[in-house]
């Protein structure tokens, strides 16, 4: 498969040939980060040399197959013949606690950071991030995300966020994760924070939810005063208390929800057996599940109805189970139950299966797998995905309920 592979790339790119070659008979002795280097002088023109050399390096330091190297040249706009560049790259990396898992991820995603300039480009950058407070493991997590956060000016970009964000009391532990939103760790997005946070204030939203939100919801307060004032007095229009834990929910999905895309979900809901009624209901209940894809939300609805039993103004009632991963929780749950049910061990009168999805991990287990885990210790593996009622021979079947 793997000479399959370089066969191909040679035929993508001929002058990768010595290259390839070279690291198909040393990459599997390769440790991470040493380079094999052919000593024979690659052929070509200027810049077939050095993207082969750059391919040959990707292949050989960080472990990459031949088309991901490819790729990942192919994202750099400057590529390198020697290894001088690349190598101070890595190292600063390392002298700022990043592991070789960590610098292989961040290439992976931001390759032209290896054309950096380490001492001039990329050592500030660190050094401010440490200076506000981030350790090598909150570096790891926030470039191994955001990498692209490398690639903006310290001066235009990274410490103007980073005094806006001041402003707005983000708690300690949240940092790194607002830092590694891209979207949200933008001088574009920020610049009307600040001023718009003082219409939530005229509101009356309280200062102590700020941090409860700032860190999720913060694009509602991106755009343009007028906007946001507008969007503000129509969630409150639609019953939202600004006061309330929903109300900067629904003040971020109405900010992200075009007049179309809302209709056309609306639309979508009623196909499905809501009302107009059941649709503001659940968005009063929990938001949030507004902001789902139609794609996402029709699997969940076409389980939970058509497979589970379930009725849409049930769902409209418990709108928390629209957002629920269906591969990791809806239908583990369901599979678990299912499993007890054919086994004579639970009647199907005795479930709600909506309230039985929405409560809390610890009570799923003591009821339904701890209890009979001694007779069936296979409930575990059901309930964590790593067995379908399809190895019992059972499944769900399509006249709804368990």
């Amino acid at each position: 498969m793997f000479g399959f592979c370089c066969k191909r790339l040679r035929l993508l790119v001929p002058s990768c040939r010595i290259a390839v070659d070279y690291s198909v008979t040393h990459l599997q002795k390769a440790p991470p980060f040493t380079r094999l280097y052919s000593s024979k002088p690659l052929l070509g023109v200027q810049d077939d040399k050095a993207r082969s050399f750059t391919v040959s390096y990707l292949i050989n330091s960080f472990g990459f197959s031949p088309q991901l190297a490819l790729s990942a040249s192919n994202k750099m706009k400057i590529h390198f013949d020697t290894p001088e560049k690349p190598d101070s790259v890595i190292k600063l990396f390392k002298d700022y606690g990043l592991s070789d898992a960590h610098i292989s991820d961040i290439v992976k995603k931001c390759p032209v950071l290896l054309v950096s300039n380490a001492e001039k480009t990329l050592w500030p950058k660190l050094q401010f991030f440490t200076s506000i407070g981030l350790s090598g493991n909150d570096l790891a997590r926030i470039f191994r995300v955001n990498a692209n956060i490398l690639t903006l000016s310290l001066e235009r970009s990274i410490r103007p966020c980073y005094d806006i964000m001041k402003t707005l009391e983000i708690p300690e532990h949240k940092v790194p994760y607002f830092i590694s939103n891209y979207y949200m760790f933008n001088p574009k997005v920020l610049s009307n924070v600040p001023h718009n946070t003082l219409i939530l204030r005229a509101h009356q939203v309280p200062e102590a939810s700020f941090p409860l939100w700032v860190c999720s919801h913060l694009l509602a307060l991106s755009f343009a005063s007028e906007k946001v004032k507008t969007n503000v007095e129509k969630v409150i229009s639609m019953g939202f208390d600004p006061s309330s834990t929903t109300f900067m929910k629904a003040l971020y999905v109405i900010s992200v929800t075009n007049a179309a895309k809302w209709k056309h979900k609306m639309e979508f809901y009623e196909k499905w057996g809501w009302t107009e009624d059941d649709v503001l209901l659940a968005f009063r209940k929990n938001p949030m599940f507004m902001s789902f894809s139609v794609k996402n939300i029709s699997a969940k609805m076409d389980f939970l109805l058509n497979k589970m039993g379930c009725q849409p103004a049930d769902l409209a009632a418990r709108p928390d189970i629209l957002t629920y991963s269906l591969e990791k929780r809806i239908i583990p749950r369901c599979s678990v139950i299912r499993f007890l049910q054919l086994k004579g061990l639970i009647v199907k009168e005795d479930l709600y299966i909506i309230s039985i999805v929405h409560k809390n991990e610890k009570w799923f287990l003591e009821r339904f797998v701890i209890k009979y885990e001694e007779q069936f210790p296979e409930l575990q593996s059901i309930l964590q995905g790593k067995m379908g009622l399809a190895e019992f021979g059972l499944g769900f079947d399509e006249s709804g309920g368990v």
